[in-house]
């Protein structure tokens, strides 16, 4: 039953890293591509690690701390990163298309 729950695990992070990494290439400016390494990516590597934590503990002694101070790590760093990426995105007034320039933005232009 193990063996499922990981294999379960793996398929959704896989799943979930693929759509955010063609996210990245695929999106047409920086501000929508910054959704996919954050949103779902994050997760896909959340599902990963939950399955690492869930081979460990279950092959070793004890829990895998390891795999928690990583999800923990990255669960906090990559919106803190996502936010100052957009920031500076915004001071250096970055080009974007008009999808993402907000609903104000278009009725301003109009």
């Amino acid at each position: 039953m193990t063996e499922w729950i990981i294999s379960i695990l793996l398929l959704i992070g896989g799943t979930f890293v693929l759509v955010g990494s063609i996210g990245l290439v695929k999106m047409p400016d920086f501000f929508m591509r910054l959704h996919g390494p954050t949103k779902a990516t994050t997760l896909g590597m959340a599902a990963l690690l939950t399955a690492a934590m869930i081979f460990f503990s279950t092959t070793q002694a004890g829990v895998s701390v390891k795999e928690i101070l990583i999800s923990l790590f990255l669960l906090l760093t990559a919106p803190i990163s996502a936010y100052m990426m957009i920031k500076s995105a915004i001071h250096h007034k970055l080009d974007s298309i008009e999808k993402t320039q907000g609903k104000d933005n278009v009725e301003d232009e109009a």
